[in-house]
């Protein structure tokens, strides 16, 4: 009954979510193409065996395939769903077929299909975010030192501390500011902290020991919190231009914080996969649709960003590879796309299995196999 339920509450929010995000992300890529003239022949939501498929008229066909964790667009002239040239066909074809070709297109038609498919995601979260903003409100963060968001398994966590929760002192020091708690916490590594809260007007005493997270030989404390909001509603006429903003804010603060972690002056410890990704969807699904649309909002905006990286089988290693070639005025050599791509693909394997190692430690797996054998 267990698995059951956590397949109901984690995984299916999880996919039903994820596969919307392909979706739109796909989308972007698909309607650009057909713009540009290109043929598309695949259409596909997931990896793997074709589970249900159709094929429209213009032969494109579209299918929900086994695996989703992804999804591509497969255009006349690829060899493969990360959009690698298929040299051997682009060489055998006719006139007539290299019209319908990405790879026959002029290098900036190539460079607005790939980046068609960030772009869908980034307006995607621009639309749901001004809705958001229309009907529930901006969040604002709170002035007082409330907690916002708890992560799964974390100190806070363990301890019961709760979303909404207002701390008003730790150790008897009266906080007014998130980030005077922040302070706190950073200076107190695995030293026990009693907070007094305010919990719906309740006052309550609890006790918790910040983890220890060590960056650069310097070991600071984490509770596994978020900053609290507030809401502030939005007229329609500004709505999408305060969603536009924190598009922006959360890109530049995203990139920022990736650029933290690449020079080890942030831990990448905080960094979730598919496995931490679900557990939070399927937290955020059984509280209220409002925080699960913005959380879909938010995830459509990180999806659009990361496949902006200029890394080889993600899209801004196309676009990488399409820049290069609008300045030399040929296309890189196939040997070192074939390079270019297998570095891409190492990258992404080793992001992979790093946020995968993140989610099962944080969740405690391996303490959990430990006791197993003991």
């Amino acid at each position: 009954m267990d698995i059951l339920q956590t397949l109901y509450v984690n995984l299916i929010p999880f996919i039903l979510i994820l596969s919307l995000l392909v979706f739109v992300h796909e989308l972007g890529h698909y309607l650009v193409a057909k713009w540009n003239g290109v043929k598309v022949e695949v259409f596909s939501i997931g990896f793997g065996r074709e589970i249900l498929g159709w094929t429209d008229r213009s032969g494109t066909r579209w299918k929900i395939s086994w695996l989703p964790l992804g999804g591509y667009v497969r255009m006349f002239s690829d060899l493969n769903a990360a959009s690698q040239p298929d040299t051997k066909t682009i060489k055998e074809m006719s006139d007539e077929e290299k019209k319908m070709s990405l790879f026959h297109k002029t290098v900036w038609q190539r460079i607005a299909v790939s980046a068609a498919g960030p772009l869908a995601n980034y307006l995607f979260a621009i639309l749901i975010f001004g809705i958001i903003y229309i009907v529930s409100g901006q969040r604002m963060p709170s002035t007082e030192a409330k907690i916002g968001f708890i992560m799964p398994s974390s100190p806070a966590a363990e301890a019961g501390l709760k979303v909404g929760d207002k701390v008003l002192s730790v150790n008897d020091k009266n906080v007014t500011t998130f980030s005077e708690l922040h302070d706190i916490i950073v200076k107190s590594p695995d030293v026990q902290l009693h907070l007094k809260i305010d919990r719906l007007g309740e006052n309550l005493t609890i006790s918790v020991k910040p983890t220890v997270v060590e960056i650069k030989d310097q070991k600071i404390g984490r509770l596994g919190i978020q900053q609290g909001f507030d809401q502030v509603k939005r007229p329609f006429y500004s709505a999408f231009g305060y969603a536009l903003h924190d598009v922006i804010h959360v890109s530049y603060a995203t990139l920022e914080s990736v650029g933290r972690i690449i020079v080890r002056k942030q831990s990448a410890d905080g960094l979730s996969g598919p496995i931490g990704i679900a557990t939070t969807i399927g937290e955020v699904a059984q509280k209220n649709w409002i925080d699960l649309i913005w959380l879909t909002a938010f995830l459509s905006l990180n999806l659009g960003l990361i496949n902006l990286f200029p890394v080889p089988m993600l899209d801004g290693g196309h676009l990488l590879f399409y820049f290069i070639e609008a300045v030399r005025g040929k296309p890189l050599s196939e040997k070192a796309q074939e390079i270019g791509f297998r570095i891409g693909f190492a990258l992404l394997m080793g992001l992979v299995l790093l946020t995968t190692w993140n989610d099962l430690s944080r969740f405690k797996f391996f303490m959990y196999i430990k006791n197993l054998f003991n």
